[in-house]
């Protein structure tokens, strides 16, 4: 999901001149690196990245492209089968963002590289809750947070659990607010964690595999009783934002206290000016709230695999790592413990103990369709 729509690029011209996917004709040592993600990524990769690498590897390039979306890094991985099947050079090193399941018989046709093979010397400091593949690489994160006004709440007092959140709700009433679910990630992943809190604190509860009417029925219902237990203590007494970057706006004028948030959206917001440095941060510690990792992917039959394996190992570093957190507003893929003491100080209301993830397919549908026809019947889902 594309979300971070109030930003602005940093990487000017540059990022303005890559529109869409360009075939590119493969030269040694230079990596043919694909990206499905925001244009704040991209520029990452210019400004941080790419010169940070290129300097500490001589003789090695990275051409930085932008496949437009998903569906665009699928296509350039069949390129991949193809040309492996016909002993043809892909003309692509380094999927930035891909899922190793797609496209479908990619990881069978030999087209991606065993990453926790490959011998990379920072892979021991991947977090183990980030690992989804063994063919593709978690190099950073985002997830969910609750942010709040330090001048109207003391960060001695911000709740940290889901209990005292919901007792917090109560107490203040109109001065929380999340956004519907099917508008933005972090109003969604906010319903995903009373889902968490009505089923027992599991997220393992909750497959592709799992879903049936039935049990959705069931899981769903108990979390409906608890959202809707707390509507009448929201922001106008039952409201809800149309989207992440308004739950944003709603707390930098003043309107609530605390709303969920993206921490990549809610740090860069802070970084930019958007919110004031009086702004907190703090996650649930007794589950945390949903979040997702950003995975990459070193392509086999690349011509410039092993370049490509080399920036692989360089995006786990300490320096990228941090630079994920201070100047991407993202997430560490490795362990907290391989973060500088300075920073995990800095980040400690927001160092996640889990880091649950949810899965899509027949869930989502089933979530938001509920959500309408259950706690927020009177809210028009087309407005």
């Amino acid at each position: 999901m594309k979300r971070r729509d109030f930003m602005i690029s940093t990487a000017g011209v540059m990022a303005g001149m890559v529109i869409a996917p360009r075939m590119s004709f493969a030269a040694e040592g230079v990596i043919d690196w694909y990206t499905s993600s925001d244009s704040n990524i991209f520029d990452f990769w210019a400004n941080n990245v790419k010169p940070a690498f290129e300097a500490a590897h001589p003789g090695i390039k990275i051409n930085l492209v932008d496949a437009g979306d998903a569906s665009g890094i699928q296509a350039i991985g069949e390129r991949a089968i193809a040309a492996k099947q016909s002993g043809a050079d892909p003309q692509a090193d380094f999927f930035e963002s891909g899922n190793a399941r797609l496209p479908a018989g990619a990881i069978e046709a030999g087209v991606y590289t065993n990453i926790k093979e490959a011998g990379l010397a920072n892979y021991s400091k991947v977090n183990p809750l980030a690992i989804d593949s063994d063919y593709s690489l978690p190099y950073r994160g985002s997830q969910v947070l609750l942010a709040y006004d330090t001048t109207k709440l003391d960060p001695a007092n911000a709740p940290k659990t889901w209990d005292e959140l919901v007792a917090w709700i109560k107490a203040n009433p109109g001065q929380f607010i999340y956004n519907r679910p099917d508008k933005g990630g972090s109003g969604g992943n906010f319903v995903r964690r009373a889902l968490h809190q009505a089923n027992g604190l599991d997220p393992s509860a909750f497959t592709l595999d799992n879903f049936t009417e039935e049990y959705a029925a069931e899981t769903l219902g108990k979390t409906w009783e608890i959202l809707k237990d707390i509507a009448p203590h929201l922001y106008d007494g039952g409201a809800y934002s149309s989207g992440n970057t308004q739950s944003i706006q709603l707390l930098a004028q003043g309107v609530v206290t605390m709303v969920p948030v993206w921490s990549d959206q809610i740090l860069q917001a802070i970084d930019q000016g958007v919110l004031p440095e009086t702004t907190g941060l703090v996650q649930l510690q007794d589950l945390a709230l949903v979040g997702s990792f950003t995975r990459a992917i070193v392509i086999e039959n690349g011509a410039n695999r092993d370049a490509a394996l080399k920036l692989a190992d360089f995006i786990l570093s300490e320096e990228i790592q941090s630079a994920i957190l201070t100047e991407l507003g993202g997430f560490p893929a490795v362990s907290w413990d391989h973060v500088s003491a300075e920073l995990r100080e800095r980040f400690a209301d927001i160092v996640p103990q889990t880091i649950p993830t949810f899965p899509n397919g027949p869930w989502e549908p089933a979530i938001n369709d509920g959500w309408y026809r259950n706690v927020a019947p009177n809210v028009d889902r087309n407005s």
